[in-house]
């Protein structure tokens, strides 16, 4: 009796557990089709957006039929690396190849280095004059940097800077330097002021817990925030084409433009793409090498301290 009482308990258990399987069903099937969904315009956005890209590669290495044909190419018939070597034997490229690098660098060391301790005056010790500081930094970052281009070059051509490197590298030090200073300050926040006590208690100097502590953990911070400034600086056109004035003195932004206008060139737009091509090579290779680091940085300087 006691078993047969059991029986029908033990149905109606499994019953009762047995019957949300039939609801979990369509909707795994409904999670299944929207994920696919979003896939697909994922896939479809991204096709757009890297399909200038593509153009721009398959571009540089067409012949001049294949590029002047009235129905497009997609696929060249023949290859060609003429492009590639008239820009690279041309010795206005050299120039300005070597300009741009020497502009960057310098910004983004100096930015780097300056901002770095800016930030960490901000975060970690209080002063006088600091709220306004931050508040000056917030400004100088939302004025247009296209308004800023005319006064600079009257300043600069007062202080016989005009058309020399270290002009352009003053003026492109006055937006990536606030972007500098604020960025890094937040990773600076996030890490705990109880580290630098500790550090302080175990007989640590405040020289050291800097380059022992503080330095290591933002790291990823200085290595993020160093390639967006490079980014910044590499990328810069409408102040290097008002203030640099010789060939010899442009950057690569600057020679993209007069390429096309130069009789040596002329209507060349396979060179045309093997030089924009060139140009945005270093830009990439920045970020394939330190993107795990930028990552992290990135992550790491969204959580509030």
């Amino acid at each position: 009796m006691t078993a047969l009482k059991e029986q029908p308990t033990s149905g109606a258990t499994s019953g009762t557990t047995s019957s949300p399987a039939g609801p979990r069903r369509p909707r795994n099937r409904r999670k299944a089709a929207a994920t696919g969904t979003w896939n697909a315009v994922a896939l479809f956005v991204a096709a757009v957006l890297g399909f200038p890209i593509f153009w721009m590669l398959i571009t540089s290495v067409k012949t001049s039929s294949d590029i002047n044909r009235l129905v497009p190419l997609f696929w060249p018939h023949h290859f060609t690396w003429s492009g590639f070597a008239g820009v690279l034997t041309d010795p206005i490229f050299r120039d300005d190849l070597l300009n741009s690098l020497v502009i960057t660098l310098s910004t983004v060391l100096i930015s780097i280095v300056v901002g770095f301790f800016g930030a960490m005056a901000i975060a970690r010790f209080r002063f006088a004059g600091r709220k306004v500081f931050i508040v000056a930094v917030l400004i100088v970052q939302m004025i247009p940097l296209t308004a800023l281009t005319i006064p600079m070059s009257l300043l600069l051509d007062s202080a016989h800077l005009k058309n020399t490197l270290f002009g352009v590298i003053i003026v492109y030090l006055m937006f990536t330097m606030p972007f500098t200073v604020w960025t890094l300050r937040t990773f600076i926040a996030n890490i705990p002021r109880e580290l630098d006590e500790a550090a302080l208690i175990d007989g640590c100097t405040r020289w050291q817990v800097f380059y022992k502590i503080i330095l290591p953990l933002v790291g990823p911070g200085l290595v993020a925030t160093g390639v967006y400034g490079w980014v910044l600086a590499w990328n810069e056109f409408v102040i290097a084409n008002t203030l640099l004035l010789d060939n010899t003195k442009q950057t690569l932004m600057v020679y993209l433009l007069q390429f096309q206008s130069s009789p040596t060139h002329g209507a060349d737009y396979g060179g045309l793409m093997a030089a924009a091509t060139l140009t945005a090579l270093p830009v990439v290779v920045l970020f394939v090498i330190f993107q795990s680091r930028i990552s992290a940085g990135l992550t790491a300087g969204a959580v509030k301290g």
